[in-house]
Protein backbone atom coordinates (compact mmCIF):
# COMPACT_ATOMS: atom_id res chain seq x y z
CA UNK A 1 0.00 0.00 0.00
CA UNK A 2 1.35 3.93 -1.01
CA UNK A 3 0.34 6.93 -0.89
CA UNK A 4 0.96 8.72 -4.41
CA UNK A 5 0.82 12.53 -4.65
CA UNK A 6 0.75 13.17 -7.75
CA UNK A 7 0.93 16.46 -9.80
CA UNK A 8 -1.52 18.04 -12.09
CA UNK A 9 -1.04 20.58 -14.75
CA UNK A 10 -1.49 23.81 -13.68
CA UNK A 11 -3.34 25.07 -17.04
CA UNK A 12 -2.26 23.43 -19.89
CA UNK A 13 -3.39 19.36 -19.77
CA UNK A 14 -0.39 18.67 -22.04
CA UNK A 15 2.05 19.74 -18.70
CA UNK A 16 0.89 15.87 -16.81
CA UNK A 17 3.91 13.67 -16.86
CA UNK A 18 3.64 10.07 -19.11
CA UNK A 19 4.74 9.22 -15.35
CA UNK A 20 1.60 10.60 -13.84
CA UNK A 21 -0.98 9.17 -16.06
CA UNK A 22 0.86 5.91 -15.08
CA UNK A 23 0.13 6.05 -11.46
CA UNK A 24 -3.33 7.16 -11.88
CA UNK A 25 -3.92 4.55 -14.29
CA UNK A 26 -3.05 1.92 -11.59
CA UNK A 27 -3.98 3.15 -8.05
CA UNK A 28 -7.31 2.04 -6.98
CA UNK A 29 -8.61 5.32 -5.96
CA UNK A 30 -7.83 8.79 -6.04
CA UNK A 31 -8.26 11.56 -3.78
CA UNK A 32 -8.99 15.36 -5.05
CA UNK A 33 -9.46 18.49 -3.63
CA UNK A 34 -12.80 19.43 -6.22
CA UNK A 35 -13.99 15.91 -7.82
CA UNK A 36 -15.87 17.90 -10.33
CA UNK A 37 -12.51 19.43 -11.60
CA UNK A 38 -10.36 15.99 -11.47
CA UNK A 39 -13.24 14.39 -12.87
CA UNK A 40 -12.80 16.29 -16.04
CA UNK A 41 -8.83 16.11 -16.21
CA UNK A 42 -9.48 12.00 -15.80
CA UNK A 43 -11.80 11.99 -18.57
CA UNK A 44 -9.34 13.92 -20.43
CA UNK A 45 -6.99 11.27 -19.90
CA UNK A 46 -9.65 8.45 -20.40
CA UNK A 47 -8.81 7.14 -16.90
CA UNK A 48 -11.79 6.21 -15.01
CA UNK A 49 -10.93 5.33 -10.87
CA UNK A 50 -13.30 5.76 -7.87
CA UNK A 51 -13.12 9.52 -6.44
CA UNK A 52 -13.07 10.57 -2.90
CA UNK A 53 -12.89 13.86 -1.75
CA UNK A 54 -9.99 15.66 -0.12
CA UNK A 55 -9.78 19.32 0.71
CA UNK A 56 -9.14 21.96 3.09
CA UNK A 57 -12.40 21.87 4.82
CA UNK A 58 -12.87 18.35 5.34
CA UNK A 59 -8.90 16.84 5.57
CA UNK A 60 -9.05 16.63 9.03
CA UNK A 61 -12.15 13.90 9.04
CA UNK A 62 -11.30 12.29 5.82
CA UNK A 63 -7.56 11.24 6.91
CA UNK A 64 -8.92 8.30 8.94
CA UNK A 65 -10.83 6.98 6.33
CA UNK A 66 -7.71 7.10 3.64
CA UNK A 67 -5.34 5.75 6.63
CA UNK A 68 -7.50 2.77 6.47
CA UNK A 69 -7.90 2.33 3.28
CA UNK A 70 -4.29 2.31 2.78
CA UNK A 71 -4.10 -0.18 6.30
CA UNK A 72 -6.38 -2.52 4.11
CA UNK A 73 -3.33 -2.70 0.95
CA UNK A 74 -4.84 0.13 -0.88
CA UNK A 75 -2.68 2.45 -3.32
CA UNK A 76 -4.04 5.78 -3.38
CA UNK A 77 -3.12 8.90 -5.66
CA UNK A 78 -3.77 12.31 -3.80
CA UNK A 79 -4.07 14.78 -6.63
CA UNK A 80 -5.18 18.96 -6.22
CA UNK A 81 -7.34 21.35 -8.58
CA UNK A 82 -3.71 21.94 -9.97
CA UNK A 83 0.00 21.85 -9.48
CA UNK A 84 1.36 19.90 -6.64
CA UNK A 85 0.17 18.74 -3.34
CA UNK A 86 0.73 20.40 -0.30
CA UNK A 87 1.95 23.52 -1.83
CA UNK A 88 -0.71 25.86 -0.52
CA UNK A 89 -3.57 23.53 -0.85
CA UNK A 90 -4.20 20.30 0.99
CA UNK A 91 -1.81 17.18 1.61
CA UNK A 92 0.41 17.89 4.64
CA UNK A 93 -1.35 16.76 7.30
CA UNK A 94 -2.56 13.45 5.34
CA UNK A 95 1.60 12.97 4.60
CA UNK A 96 2.41 13.66 7.99
CA UNK A 97 -0.43 11.20 9.73
CA UNK A 98 0.96 8.38 7.08
CA UNK A 99 4.63 8.74 7.88
CA UNK A 100 3.69 8.61 11.34
CA UNK A 101 2.20 5.63 10.73
CA UNK A 102 5.05 3.91 8.77
CA UNK A 103 3.02 4.15 5.60
CA UNK A 104 4.67 5.00 2.19
CA UNK A 105 4.47 8.13 0.54
CA UNK A 106 5.77 8.88 -2.87
CA UNK A 107 6.02 12.29 -4.31
CA UNK A 108 6.08 12.71 -8.13
CA UNK A 109 7.86 15.87 -9.92
CA UNK A 110 5.51 17.72 -11.83
CA UNK A 111 3.26 21.32 -11.97
CA UNK A 112 3.57 23.71 -9.48
CA UNK A 113 3.07 27.52 -11.06
CA UNK A 114 5.86 29.38 -8.38
CA UNK A 115 8.65 27.53 -9.81
CA UNK A 116 7.75 29.07 -13.74
CA UNK A 117 6.86 32.10 -12.65
CA UNK A 118 10.01 32.85 -10.70
CA UNK A 119 11.88 31.97 -13.92
CA UNK A 120 10.69 33.99 -16.03
CA UNK A 121 10.46 36.91 -13.62
CA UNK A 122 13.98 38.00 -14.54
CA UNK A 123 14.61 38.15 -10.86
CA UNK A 124 17.44 36.06 -8.88
CA UNK A 125 16.59 32.55 -8.38
CA UNK A 126 19.36 30.63 -6.59
CA UNK A 127 17.56 32.18 -3.24
CA UNK A 128 14.03 32.63 -2.71
CA UNK A 129 11.22 32.03 -0.53
CA UNK A 130 7.91 30.44 -1.48
CA UNK A 131 5.90 32.36 1.33
CA UNK A 132 2.30 31.02 -0.59
CA UNK A 133 -0.46 33.31 0.86
CA UNK A 134 -0.28 35.94 3.07
CA UNK A 135 -2.20 36.40 6.14
CA UNK A 136 -5.87 37.77 5.37
CA UNK A 137 -6.18 39.72 8.37
CA UNK A 138 -4.30 38.63 11.86
CA UNK A 139 -0.68 38.78 11.53
CA UNK A 140 -0.48 40.18 8.02
CA UNK A 141 1.17 43.59 8.96
CA UNK A 142 3.58 41.25 10.87
CA UNK A 143 4.60 39.00 8.12
CA UNK A 144 5.03 42.18 5.73
CA UNK A 145 6.82 44.26 8.28
CA UNK A 146 9.16 40.70 9.14
CA UNK A 147 9.60 40.55 4.97
CA UNK A 148 11.35 43.77 5.33
CA UNK A 149 14.78 43.29 5.80
CA UNK A 150 14.32 39.71 3.42
CA UNK A 151 17.36 39.25 1.16
CA UNK A 152 16.09 35.91 -0.82
CA UNK A 153 13.48 36.74 -3.77
CA UNK A 154 9.98 36.09 -2.48
CA UNK A 155 6.86 34.66 -4.44
CA UNK A 156 3.42 34.87 -2.92
CA UNK A 157 0.18 33.31 -4.10
CA UNK A 158 -2.82 35.89 -4.37
CA UNK A 159 -5.74 36.03 -5.67
CA UNK A 160 -7.75 38.43 -8.18
CA UNK A 161 -9.45 40.27 -5.70
CA UNK A 162 -7.04 41.29 -3.22
CA UNK A 163 -4.05 41.87 -6.13
CA UNK A 164 -3.96 45.19 -6.28
CA UNK A 165 -4.31 46.02 -2.21
CA UNK A 166 -1.32 43.22 -1.67
CA UNK A 167 0.47 44.96 -4.43
CA UNK A 168 -0.18 48.28 -2.59
CA UNK A 169 0.59 46.84 0.88
CA UNK A 170 3.65 45.13 -0.52
CA UNK A 171 4.46 48.83 -2.19
CA UNK A 172 4.33 50.17 1.29
CA UNK A 173 6.63 47.96 3.42
CA UNK A 174 9.52 47.33 0.91
CA UNK A 175 9.26 50.44 -1.05
CA UNK A 176 7.69 51.33 -4.45
CA UNK A 177 10.89 50.89 -5.99
CA UNK A 178 11.31 47.26 -5.20
CA UNK A 179 11.36 45.13 -8.67
CA UNK A 180 8.32 42.72 -9.12
CA UNK A 181 6.28 40.59 -11.19
CA UNK A 182 2.82 39.51 -11.65
CA UNK A 183 2.00 36.02 -13.66
CA UNK A 184 -1.43 35.09 -14.40
CA UNK A 185 -2.91 32.01 -16.32
CA UNK A 186 0.10 30.56 -16.69
CA UNK A 187 0.64 27.51 -19.40
CA UNK A 188 -2.86 29.22 -20.46
CA UNK A 189 -3.81 30.74 -23.49
CA UNK A 190 -3.73 34.06 -22.28
CA UNK A 191 -1.05 34.07 -19.99
CA UNK A 192 0.65 37.29 -18.41
CA UNK A 193 3.61 38.31 -17.22
CA UNK A 194 3.47 42.12 -16.15
CA UNK A 195 7.15 43.09 -14.67
CA UNK A 196 8.63 46.02 -13.05
CA UNK A 197 8.34 48.14 -9.78
CA UNK A 198 6.19 47.99 -7.48
CA UNK A 199 4.52 51.08 -8.20
CA UNK A 200 4.21 50.45 -11.89
CA UNK A 201 3.02 46.98 -11.88
CA UNK A 202 0.20 48.82 -9.17
CA UNK A 203 -0.40 51.72 -12.18
CA UNK A 204 -0.67 48.75 -14.34
CA UNK A 205 -3.46 47.00 -12.51
CA UNK A 206 -5.28 50.22 -11.25
CA UNK A 207 -5.86 51.37 -14.77
CA UNK A 208 -6.51 47.70 -16.01
CA UNK A 209 -8.70 46.03 -13.43
CA UNK A 210 -10.60 44.42 -15.63
CA UNK A 211 -7.72 41.60 -16.66
CA UNK A 212 -7.54 40.73 -13.20
CA UNK A 213 -8.79 37.27 -13.67
CA UNK A 214 -7.37 33.29 -13.09
CA UNK A 215 -4.29 32.37 -10.90
CA UNK A 216 -1.90 34.75 -9.71
CA UNK A 217 1.63 34.07 -8.70
CA UNK A 218 4.10 37.29 -7.07
CA UNK A 219 7.66 37.68 -7.64
CA UNK A 220 9.10 40.15 -5.69
CA UNK A 221 13.18 40.78 -5.37
CA UNK A 222 14.70 40.86 -1.80
CA UNK A 223 16.19 43.63 -0.06
CA UNK A 224 19.66 44.62 -2.20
Amino acid sequence: MKLYLVPTPIGNLDDITLRAIKVLQSVDGILAEDTRNSGMLLKHLGISKPLFAHHAHNEHHSTAGIIKMLKEGKNLALISDAGTPAISDPGFLLVRECLKLGLEVECLPGATAFVPALVNSGLPADRFTFEGFLPHKKGRQTRLTNLQEEERTMIFYESPHRLIKTLEQLAEYLGPERQACVSRELTKVFEENIRGTLQEVVQHYQANPTTIKGEIVLVIAGKA
